[in-house]
Formats: structure tokens, sequence, C-alpha cells
């Protein structure tokens, strides 16, 4: 339920939207005259307001400026005569997300009623999200140079990354970010932003290579209303929400040579059109992409266009492999360890100095995911207080020569040496259920497809049994 502030001098029209948007349950609030109106706004909080433009003293046009002095974030409706477009192009762009024309019939006006509601709540989340991430890397950022945001490291290899991340967040450049899977690609697009001038806008991914070929041009430009078969209403795409911010295209080098030119219009004109529409939409975003192909692979592929690499390659960043920093594998030991603790319910407090050692001689194929997941394991498995060689199961059994994931049937489940042991059955299949789970996902560098390829299962299924476990994509 909305709150919702209708201003009209006309009687007849102000009691009629009353009683349509009384019938969809939201609460309403009224105003005979502009200056009425705006004194309700000064006293009260409103979701929306709407607004006729011709009023007699005080018009529209002066009830929509004190709104967004007042009270920005509140949406604004505004009701034009027949013939009058031109001021309600004028009201667009003084803030008004939109306008309807008399005379309208009262499907058309609840429809634009609940869009507006709609993106106003997506952009009220998107502010919480962003408000969120900027207080958590601000108080990260006070711990000393060993982090940045939740990116951690002390190793050179690390700290160039920072100056990177540092240097092109004072810019408003393209970046594409390059490293293997589980690098952290991501962490460093969310840092960019979060020490940029965009921050306190928001920040919206895209995992390319998770989206089918035909779902990707509407997730990233939207569509118009019966642009194609499903789609049953208008769709604003992530170009549309991250205006104002940061637009983060994971897994860049898995889209199509189609969507490729759309990405290279909107790169260079700063402007798109949804699927199925025909009028042009301006957009300020900030583009952030990433891959895990290398840029001379990618550049030399038949499968990616050349202008639109070097649209995107303006600053390049390249994340180094874990097994280059090993350096690092302690402090990160230790992040984890804090991170963890609360989700498993642990009671291990350090880690012994025979688990670092085994975990430094691990060749971290899935690097940073990896060692992550594998912490996590030993934290559910740990008997002690301490988190010991013994506890890393998954080191034990994959051995360290091989540079795949290979997904074992079984997990070794410390101290289980039979039913007298008082095993859990229900437990236990849980655990193996959720260990098969990120070793799929994994290996299949979180394409969730793949990983329910790998596993026989329906994507649906996969779906709910990763947010069963918490496991992220």
């Amino acid at each position: 339920m909305a709150t919702i502030l209708i201003v009209d001098d006309h009687d007849s029209m102000r009691e009629g939207l009353e009683l349509h948007l009384r019938r969809r349950g939201h609460r309403t609030l009224s105003a005979t005259g502009g200056q009425a109106g705006i004194d309700l706004i000064e006293e009260t909080p409103v979701d929306l307001v709407i607004t006729d433009m011709k009023m007699s003293h005080v018009d529209g046009m002066t009830v929509l400026r004190r709104v967004k002095e007042i009270a920005p974030e509140t949406e604004v409706l505004v009701i034009t005569g027949y013939g009058t477009i031109e001021t309600a192009v004028e009201a667009m762009k003084l803030g008004a997300a939109d306008f309807i024309t008399k005379p309208f019939s009262p499907e058309e006006f609840g429809v634009k009623v609940e869009r507006l509601l709609t993106d106003r709540e997506e952009k009220a989340r998107l502010r919480k999200e962003n408000m969120a991430l900027r207080v958590e890397n601000a108080a990260l950022r006070d711990e000393g140079e060993t982090r940045y945001g939740e990116i951690v490291g002390d190793s050179s290899a690390m700290r160039n990354v920072f100056r990177w991340i540092e240097r092109v967040s004072r810019s408003d450049s393209t970046v594409m970010i390059y490293g293997e899977s589980g690098t952290g690609k991501e962490l460093v697009a969310r840092a960019v932003h979060a020490g940029s001038r965009r921050n306190s806008g928001p920040f919206i991914r895209v995992n390319c290579g998770a989206l089918a070929e035909g779902l990707l041009d509407s997730e990233l430009f939207g569509h118009e209303k019966g642009a194609f078969t499903g789609a049953e209403r208008q769709r604003r795409g992530r170009f549309e929400l991250a205006d104002g911010g940061t637009l983060f295209l994971d897994e860049i080098a898995t889209v199509n040579t189609a969507t490729q030119v759309r990405l290279l219009r909107v790169l260079q004109e700063r402007e798109l059109e949804r699927v199925g529409g025909e009028s042009t939409i301006p957009v300020d975003v900030r583009i952030i992409a990433a891959t895990n192909t290398p840029p001379d692979e990618l550049v030399e592929g038949a499968g990616f266009r050349q202008d639109l690499f070097y649209r995107l390659h303006v600053v390049p960043i390249v994340l180094p492999p874990l097994r280059e920093r090993k350096e690092d594998i302690k402090a990160l030991v230790d992040h984890f360890l804090a991170k963890l603790k609360p989700r498993t319910g642990s009671r291990v407090h350090e880690v012994s100095d025979a688990a670092v050692d085994r975990l430094m001689q691990w060749h971290w194929p899935g690097n940073v995911r990896e060692l992550e997941n594998v912490i996590e394991r030993a934290l559910v498995l740990a008997e002690g207080e301490a988190l010991t060689a013994d506890d890393l199961p998954s080191l034990r059994e994959n051995g360290g020569g091989s540079n795949g994931a290979a997904i074992s049937a079984f997990p070794t489940m410390p101290g289980s040496t039979g039913l007298d042991d008082g095993t859990d059955l229900n437990q236990a299949m849980e655990a193996l259920e959720e260990r098969l789970l990120r070793e799929a996902m994994e290996k299949a560098e979180g394409v969730k497809a793949e990983a329910a390829r790998l596993l026989g299962l329906k994507a649906s299924a996969l779906y709910y049994k990763l947010e069963k476990y918490g496991i992220e994509g």
C-alpha cells in the first residue's frame, strides 16, 4: 500500500481518482488546489503526488517544483489537457516521473500509477544497497593497507591493484577487469564504484554468461509491451536502472555478436532503444566489464568485435591468481574465519600453522572463491577451537596435481567410522549435497546452467538448492 496525494481543483476528477486508488488498496490524501497540496507535502511524507497542471492561483508546475525541493525522492505524475504535450515535456525536465493526458481511462491511469510505484520501490532498494556498501567500504578502508573493501591482500601484486582502483575511481572512464574465475572481479568493480563520484547512484550487475541469448537484450535494454511472446508489460532494462550509477557487465566475452552491436551503440551514443521500441532513451551510466579471457585472446578471437573491445579496454585492471600471491593466504584465511563463523556456528577462533602450510602448498585453481569454500567446509567439520590440517579434507582428497576441479563423489567426514558413532543420515546427506553443489558451481565458474548440467538437475531444482544452502552464483 502506498500513500498518494491528489492535487486537483476539480472536485469530480479528484474524488474519482481517490475512489479508484482506494479500490486498489492505496491510502489517499487530497488537496483542492496547488497551495493546499504544497502545504500537505510539507507536513506529510507521501510516495506519489498526482497533480493537474492547469489550476487557478498555484498551478501544477509550481507544485512539481516544490515537491522536488521538499521531497526529491517522491515521484510526481502530472495530468495535462489535450494538446499540451509541450507542457508535459517541460514537466518531465523538471523531474516529473510521467504524465497522462486527458481524457484517460481508469485502466491507463492504474497502469501508470502501479508502474511508478514499482519503479520507486526499486530505486529505494538500490539506494539502500549502495548506502550499506558505502558504509561498509568506509569502515574497511580504515582497517589498513591490507584491505580495500572486501578485497584482502598486502602482496605487491595486490597493492598494485589497489593503486589502479584508487586512480580509476577518480575518473568516469570505462574499466575492463581481467582475471581468472574466483579472483574477485566483482569486488573490484564494487570498490571502483564506491570510490567514484557515482557512489550515491545504483550499482547494477549483469552476469552476461548466465542469460540465454534471447533474454540478454531484454535484460540489458528493456522491452516494450508486446515486443515478444510473454512481454505482457513494459520493462526497463539494466542500463536504465543503472542511470546515474555504474553497470557491471560480468562475463562480457560470452555476449553474442548482435548484442555486441547494441552495446557498442550505447557506449558511443549514450542512448538506447528498448526491444520492440522506437523512442530513443538517453542514459548516463559508467560501464565496468569483466572477463576471464585474457585480453590478447579476446581481441584476436573471432567471436568478439574489435571495435567493442577497444571501447571497453580503456582502463584495464588485471587481477593476479591466488597461486601468484600466496603470501596473502594467511590474511585471507583470517578474513574468512571472521566472516564465516556466524554462518557456520563454528567454535574455531584460530588457524594452526600446519593448516596454513597445507593451504600454501595448494595451487588454487578456483582462486579466492575456492579458498573461501574450503575454509567454510573446514569450519563446518572442525570439532576443536583451532583449525588444523586434518580439518582440510578437500585438499587431502583432491591432491595437488590437477588443474581441474573434479567433483569427488563423497566427502570424507572426520571421525565417522561407522553407524556406532551416532551418524545423523539427514545431516550427512545434506553436507554431501551442499559440497557437490559448491564444487559444481566452482567447476562451472559460477554459470548455473552449466552447474545444473554437471549435476544432472533441472535449472529450477538447482536454483532451489542454491538458495537453500545460501550458495551464491
